[in-house]
């Protein structure tokens, strides 16, 4: 099949080409940022923590009043200790701990370095989560290389500029020390050297938002909580998660009926819940990418079988003088593939425009080069199927029904 009549076909519908033209690109841009944006939801959705989700249950506390009539030297740090001695006589529970934050429930961003007198001018942020004693077999954390924190370096949360000890992530230690084995090596914050006492293969920052490495700078700190507000965090058999969660508020609150006991709930349903909106927004950019690819398909359809109306004619003509229905089929679908190749290669080149400026306002990654082709196969498998139906009824035309509309 020669190229030149089909491009002279196309000239003389220069509108109607153009339009099919800027929409397959508009689809093809569209479509691949969506793709884009959806999978990387999708890989936040599924981040490892690090930590053993599926054996973990949490609830916070606050009190409504002080418990001892008042006294603004209530010894919070006692309570909570005693709490979670109580807390383990509870059938099913393997370890607790009292905490100030988790991956995807809060941290502290503190920034470090690893030369000291450098954290303003080369330092950069990392998560920190604060813990009582048995934070890290609680949380079920594979340390790679060190120990767990001793007793003695414990601080309380009032005096946690003291902390001198850290367990870092395998990705922190790399960032700072460039090697997996960073135990015994000192980093730096504004308030003095901490020394590392073990490194975790994982452990997730506070917001997987911020992208898959800089979201892996965390660290434990052996910081006590003393105030008035805390998260009890308690590791349970898979099986025995709710009865544990409900017996461990029921116990609490009749140890201190003066206490407020909310967010009670598995860690898997504080992650769900943290991906919210993340899951609402998959399935809205699903919606509208789906819908948008139908309308494109609806559109090629339209407009080949309004083609295949106007060029009977020519159609009859051609089976008469010998084009068999295999030619006719191919000579459609040709001309469809001329406009969706001109509307792919407009389209890359609008999928990268958009994609810049998302990033601006997102925390998105330069679209892959894949996105691209993938979409490209994609609208080209779809514009051959949505010309199949109208070239099947050019196809069809009898030379001699076709020569009698002359």
């Amino acid at each position: 099949m020669h190229l030149h009549p089909l491009l002279r076909s196309l000239t003389r519908h220069k509108l109607t080409v153009a339009l099919m033209l800027l929409a397959t690109a508009l689809t093809c841009a569209i479509v691949t940022n969506i793709a884009s944006m959806v999978v990387h939801r999708l890989v936040l959705l599924d981040a490892p923590s690090g930590m053993d989700e599926d054996s973990l249950v949490m609830f916070t506390s606050a009190r409504i009043k002080a418990t001892d009539g008042g006294r603004a030297d209530h010894d919070f740090n006692a309570q909570y200790t005693a709490d979670l001695v109580a807390l383990r006589g509870i059938p099913g529970v393997r370890s607790d701990v009292a905490v100030m934050g988790l991956p995807m429930w809060g941290g502290y961003g503190i920034d470090i370095s690893s030369n000291a007198g450098t954290v303003q001018e080369q330092g950069f942020q990392a998560t920190a989560f604060p813990g009582g004693p048995g934070l890290l077999r609680t949380l079920g954390l594979n340390l790679l290389v060190g120990r767990d924190f001793l007793s003695s370096e414990y601080v309380p949360y009032k005096a946690m500029k003291t902390v001198s000890a850290a367990i870092i992530s395998r990705t922190l230690a790399q960032r700072l020390f460039q090697t997996d084995d960073a135990v015994g090596r000192l980093f730096y914050t504004s308030n003095g050297p901490i020394r590392v006492v073990g490194v975790v293969a994982h452990l997730m920052g506070m917001s997987p938002q911020l992208g898959a490495s800089d979201n892996e700078y965390a660290m434990l700190l052996p910081v006590e909580p003393d105030g008035d507000y805390v998260t009890f965090v308690l590791h349970a058999t898979p099986a025995n998660r709710g009865r544990v969660l409900n017996q461990a508020v029921t116990l609490l609150s009749h140890r201190d009926p003066l206490r407020v006991f909310d967010n009670a709930e598995t860690f898997a349903q504080a992650r769900a819940q943290y991906f919210r909106r993340d899951s609402s927004m998959i399935g809205l950019l699903l919606a509208a990418g789906i819908g948008l690819l139908i309308v494109t398909a609806a559109g090629i359809a339209g407009l080949a079988s309004f083609w295949v109306q106007q060029r009977t004619r020519s159609i009859g003509i051609r089976r008469a003088v010998g084009a068999t229905r295999v030619d006719i089929l191919c000579y459609f679908h040709a001309e469809n593939f001329l406009i969706v190749t001109g509307g792919v290669l407009l389209g890359c080149v609008l999928a990268y425009a958009l994609n810049l400026l998302l990033m601006k306002y997102y925390a998105l990654q330069v679209l892959p080069l894949g996105y691209l082709l993938v979409g490209a196969l994609t609208l080209w498998l779809i514009g051959q199927l949505a010309v199949l139906g109208p070239a099947l009824r050019a196809a069809a035309v009898p030379p001699a029904v076709a020569t009698r509309s002359v």
